[in-house]
């Protein structure tokens, strides 16, 4: 079993920058594939990104990629999400989760544990 708790969202102007953090307890950090993912009103819940139990493979969905930066830390327990060039439509929830199989997925049905979300709003 793991606690995944997120932290760092907010309301943050078009072009600016945020950094998320996914703090984990319980089982060892590293035996987990982490995903991101957000949720915004009236919308399905979407894939933003992944990183491997060591961080040698990342995977972004395209509407972040070059923008967004998944990086993690196992000695800290943390994995973080880190957004530049933040656009209005990235408003929403954004969720961290734990899978423990090691190949990465963006189909949130196959991951094990949940945050609670951390808001993020852009305004134009």
């Amino acid at each position: 079993q793991v606690r995944l708790v997120e932290s760092g969202g907010g309301l943050v102007q078009a072009g600016g920058s945020l950094r998320l953090s996914c703090a984990a307890s319980g089982r060892a950090f590293s035996n987990y594939v982490m995903g991101w993912f957000r949720q915004a009103p009236g919308k399905e819940r979407e894939f933003v990104g992944v990183i491997s139990r060591y961080g040698d493979t990342i995977d972004y969905a395209d509407s972040v990629k070059g923008r967004f930066t998944i990086s993690r830390d196992n000695a800290k327990n943390t994995v973080y999400l880190q957004m530049n060039s933040l656009k209005p439509e990235d408003t929403a929830v954004y969720y961290c989760a734990a899978d423990t199989r090691i190949a990465l997925s963006r189909l949130s049905t196959l991951y094990d544990y949940w945050g609670q979300g951390t808001q993020v709003t852009v305004s134009s």
